[in-house]
């Protein structure tokens, strides 16, 4: 049975210089201790049973529709995935940034916790989501390191806690379980989700993965990253049952938008009585919207590459270059064909990717750049490091922007809170206009 248990809390001196006379206080606090789910049959409503098959078919759906194409779209749906993610624990960097900074090697502190979110998810995918795989410990301290290299490591020793000042628990929202029964919280988490027999076995993939993540939130096994690193579970336990076999559902990008509804429904799988049916019914449906947005994304970046190649066509037909139309083996057309996996790309890149002289790789991006399908990127002294298509790190933008309209077109429903919508007149041919 879950159960609060009431601890006592006593900074110690060296902690207490510079606190308020409240955060340098003593007193009780009750942490939070969730029931096992290993062995659980779980109860739901037939509403919220009906709302996790939706899910279910809708990601399903999603992963067939998209099939083969989803290699191309993995770089937008993962770094969708986990910008939003990030987002959610107040790291904020814009897609073009993070595709910057992954390419050319520097950025920011923000940047950088952004492709460790990018590590981990991709990890979880190939690794957890593995069925012959028996997820273990080892592999949750793993992606805690991708996603928080500066934090200290590994399942926690100490107390933490959510929310207040941050100096204490006395004033915290949330107190996860005292250190000595982390473990035993997670071996009962990693039963439940390697489960191969008993009643956990036969749970709908979704309230499967809706109830894992729940949990191991609850637990809070790490001093940091925990929401990063829980996420990532979610993926993995979605291609590990069958469900994505071949796609990123980016569900963290409709929690980014609703984060209020997200800590809700958390605090409501923690509740006492459990409202169980709350949390999976919110779960299954961001999971549906996700779904719907991998579609969207997926045709909107075939009409964007057609755009852009009759955006080429032009270009060269009003420069007088022939053929009008390149060959399909010219590297300016090749380079047509990866931008959604590779929308920063330099000379030296698609020299190594087509086998061709970085001479005749800059030739090729200029004329991209001169049909304005490709931007240069200069560094501070005027040398040029990259080029950039801001029409595909835009539609990352505004699945996040449609996601706070709603899922509406956000031409007609004005977002609050919003990334800016992208300024490329590209994207703006997909009704994701202001």
């Amino acid at each position: 049975m879950p159960e609060y248990i009431d601890l006592l809390w006593a900074p110690a001196d060296d902690e207490l210089s510079g606190l308020s006379k409240k955060d340098r206080r003593a007193g009780r606090y009750r942490a939070f201790v969730p029931d096992t789910i290993a062995d659980r049959e779980f109860e739901l409503s037939s509403s919220t049973l009906a709302a996790a098959d939706q899910a279910l078919q809708a990601v399903t759906r999603a992963d067939e529709r998209v099939g083969a194409q989803a290699s191309f779209l993995h770089h937008l749906l993962v770094r969708s995935e986990s910008i939003s993610s990030s987002y959610i624990e107040g790291i904020n960097v814009t897609p073009k940034r993070l595709a910057l900074a992954e390419v050319l090697g520097r950025g920011g502190s923000a940047a950088r916790a952004v492709l460790g979110n990018v590590r981990a998810t991709e990890s979880a995918v190939t690794t957890m989501g593995d069925p012959a795989h028996v997820i273990t410990i080892d592999d949750l301290e793993q992606l805690q390191r991708s996603v928080a290299p500066a934090a200290l490591q590994g399942v926690r020793d100490v107390q933490n806690w959510v929310g207040g000042t941050g100096y204490s628990p006395l004033r915290a929202q949330f107190v996860p379980p005292p250190p000595e029964r982390v473990r035993p919280l997670l071996d009962d988490l990693l039963a439940f989700v390697n489960a191969e027999a008993g009643p956990s076995s036969a749970v709908n993939p979704v309230v499967r993965a809706a109830v894992a993540h729940a949990q191991f939130e609850t637990i809070h096994p790490f001093a940091d990253g925990n929401g990063r690193t829980g996420r990532a579970l979610i993926h993995a336990l979605l291609r590990r049952a069958g469900v994505a076999r071949h796609l990123i559902v980016p569900v963290s990008t409709v929690f980014a938008a609703h984060t209020d509804a997200y800590v809700s429904g958390l605090t409501a799988f923690r509740g006492q009585p459990q409202q169980l049916d709350d949390w999976v019914t919110g779960f299954a449906e961001a999971l549906s919207l996700a779904a719907g947005n991998a579609v969207l994304l997926t045709q909107q970046v075939n009409d964007l590459d057609g755009e852009l190649r009759r955006r080429l066509i032009a270009w060269r037909e009003a420069a007088g270059l022939t053929p009008v139309r390149p060959r399909t083996d010219a590297v300016v057309w090749s380079i047509l064909g990866i931008l959604a996996e590779a929308p920063v790309v330099t000379a030296a890149t698609i020299s190594e990717r087509f086998g061709v002289s970085r001479v005749a790789a800059g030739r090729a991006l200029g004329q991209l750049q001169d049909a304005r399908v490709l931007k240069r990127v200069k560094d501070q002294h005027g040398n040029t490091v990259a080029f950039t298509s801001d029409a595909h790190l835009g539609l990352v933008a505004l699945v996040g922007r449609r996601n706070l309209a709603g899922g509406r077109d956000t031409a007609v429903v004005q977002p609050r809170r919003a990334p800016a919508a992208p300024a490329d007149d590209v994207v703006r041919l997909h009704g994701e206009h202001e």
